[in-house]
C-alpha cells in the first residue's frame, strides 16, 4: 500500500512539473531569415535583430511579431510572422489527453510549445530601389 501511494504521488508530481510537448520541443524556435541578394539586416517588433542574412533568431513559438528587413540600394520589406499548432505539437498534446495528463496538456498550451512560427523559414526577394533618372544638363 505505501508503495502505491508513492507511485502515485510520483506520478501526479511528474504530470503536474511539464507537459509533453514542453519537454520535447521545448519554448523557443529558431527562426531563420533567407534574402535574396544575402547580407540584409533583420529586425522584428520585440527587438530581436541580425546583422547580415542568412541568419537565425531564437524566438518563443507563441510569439507572433512583425519583420522588417533593409540593405542598402533595395526597397525595405516588411512582414508579418504568426504561429500555428504543429504537427509533433498536436501529437504531443494528443499523448497528454490520452494519458491523462489534464495539467500537463494546460502547461503545453499556455507554453507555445505546441506552436510553430509561421513562415518559417522566412524567404524574401529584395526588389532594388528604383533611381530617379538624372536630368541632361544643357
Amino acid at each position: 500500500m505505501k508503495k502505491l501511494v508513492l507511485v502515485a504521488a510520483a506520478g501526479a508530481a511528474l504530470a503536474a512539473l511539464s507537459g509533453c510537448a514542453t519537454i520535447t520541443r521545448g519554448t523557443n524556435d529558431v527562426f531563420v531569415v533567407e534574402t535574396d541578394p544575402v547580407g540584409a539586416s533583420v529586425k522584428t517588433s520585440h527587438g530581436y535583430f541580425c546583422d547580415a542574412t542568412p541568419c537565425s533568431i531564437k524566438m518563443p513559438r507563441k510569439s507572433e511579431f512583425d519583420v522588417t528587413i533593409t540593405k542598402a540600394g533595395y526597397k525595405t520589406w516588411t512582414g508579418h510572422v504568426t504561429n500555428k499548432i504543429s504537427g509533433g505539437g498536436g501529437a504531443a498534446m494528443a499523448g497528454n489527453v490520452l494519458v491523462g495528463g489534464i495539467i500537463g496538456a494546460a502547461v503545453d498550451g499556455s507554453s507555445g510549445a505546441m506552436k510553430d512560427l509561421v513562415p518559417n523559414p522566412l524567404i524574401v526577394k529584395l526588389e532594388k530601389e528604383e533611381t530617379p533618372a538624372v536630368a541632361a544638363v544643357q
